[in-house]
């Protein structure tokens, strides 16, 4: 295991394609969301990230966002322009790959197809001269852990998906690596294999002593594998905690909407300020706002203003009083039902469990109501939380 540290890291790509007359020299431009300057396009930008040693860490956003880049970097497969990489207490930006004791783990399993999985798993310790004997007991071991050593004799071509994962895996334990870095593993696996293979991930998390960074765009899995995740887009962290604080506080709007499915829900609101409480106003239905947003909105001196108010689909219920709108849609999800209705001319899907019977609201209006405590305040200025609206992206919310 090692601790990594990522300090102030920046990836520049050149760029070739000339820019617009009016532009001046050394003026930043957008291109695809990525800023332009005059050395190139920025990738990724001002990233900072302090890895505990045997923590798991799960870079997660859109597609173009950066977090293979980022990980490419710490591996050594693409230059860092500027900031420190530090491993296990020593900088290593001008350390090659194979110096790093690191292994990674390919979105595409990348197997020798012409080698046996034995082979295939044996084989980076075979070219460091390993002796047969640890090379072996190595080999049977991450095979045993993996569950795949009826397949040591067999070659990639006879295996599925998900039994070539778990080789690409094992031929990176094998080498007993300080950091495993593992880039979209399970993107290629089909929806039932990839809960199978989360859940491979976790056991094998608790049987080996490394540090992991995990790169996916599928949220589940980044809140259900990482200690911590780290949100990002257009080269920049969103935002870095532990699954359940960013669901519960997202820093601003592009987090609230990225983490939780479906996804959040928006309406044009006010947030007023009556009897010295705060109070949030949707077309005229009013809540009042829990003790904890009450602190930390007086805390941040947030005055009364237009905002944007987001409430999860499965904080919304049906009742007497509330938001009006029809519903348009119902999709039966077994347990539950998911409502799509319009409501301030916006899509708004509300959960609603099914409880002895199934209740058809297609064609009905109904009112939905929602409490004070799980509404999320965002600023129509910047985006971010009015409860946050102050602090940095690495922050965690201390109940």
């Amino acid at each position: 295991m090692a601790e990594v540290i990522l300090k102030n890291i920046k990836k520049i790509y050149p760029y070739v394609e000339k820019k617009h007359k009016n532009n001046k020299k050394g003026e930043p431009e957008k291109k695809h969301n990525l800023q332009i300057t005059d050395k190139g396009v920025v990738a990724v930008q001002n990233f900072n990230l302090d890895i505990k040693d045997g923590e798991f860490i799960v870079l997660v956003g859109p597609s173009g966002c950066g977090k293979s880049t980022t990980l490419r970097m710490v591996a050594g497969l693409e230059d860092i322009t500027e900031g420190e990489l530090i491993i296990d207490g020593k900088v290593v930006n001008s350390i090659e790959p194979k110096d790093r004791d690191i292994a990674m783990v390919f979105q595409s399993y990348a197997l020798y197809p012409h080698m046996t999985v034995y082979q295939n798993m044996a084989y980076s310790l075979k070219i460091k001269h390993t002796p047969k004997d640890v090379i072996d007991q190595k080999v049977r071991e991450a095979a045993r852990i993996l569950n795949i050593e009826e397949y040591l004799d067999r070659k990639p071509r006879s295996l599925s998906g998900g039994q070539r994962q778990r080789v690409a895996i094992g031929r990176a334990i094998v080498r007993n690596p300080k950091v495993l870095l593992m880039d979209e593993p399970l993107s290629n696996l089909d929806a039932k294999l990839r809960n199978q293979m989360r859940a491979e991930i976790i056991k094998l998390r608790k049987k080996i002593n490394t540090t992991f960074i995990y790169v996916t765009h599928d949220q589940i899995e980044a809140m259900t594998l990482g200690d911590r995740i780290v949100i990002m887009r257009d080269g920049f962290i969103q935002q870095i905690g532990t699954p359940q604080d960013v669901f519960d506080y997202p820093r601003n709007k592009f987090v609230s909407g990225f983490i939780g499915s479906p996804q959040m829900n928006y309406f044009d609101g006010k947030l007023l300020i009556e009897d010295g409480k705060y109070v949030v106003d949707i077309d005229g239905y009013k809540v009042t706002l829990s003790e904890a947003k009450q602190e930390r909105l007086t805390a941040n001196k947030i005055e009364p203003q237009d905002v944007c108010v987001g409430i999860r689909p499965d904080h919304m219920v049906i009742g007497k009083d509330g938001l009006e709108g029809m519903v348009d849609v119902s999709e039966l999800m077994g347990t539950n039902a998911h409502l799509h209705m319009t409501v301030q001319n916006k899509d708004t899907i509300v959960i609603v469990p099914i409880i002895g019977g199934y209740n058809d609201y297609v064609g009905k209006t109904v009112k939905l109501e929602f409490t004070g405590n799980l509404v999320h305040l965002f600023s129509l200025e910047n985006d971010k939380n009015l409860e946050f609206i102050n602090e940095n992206v690495y922050s965690e919310v201390e109940e």
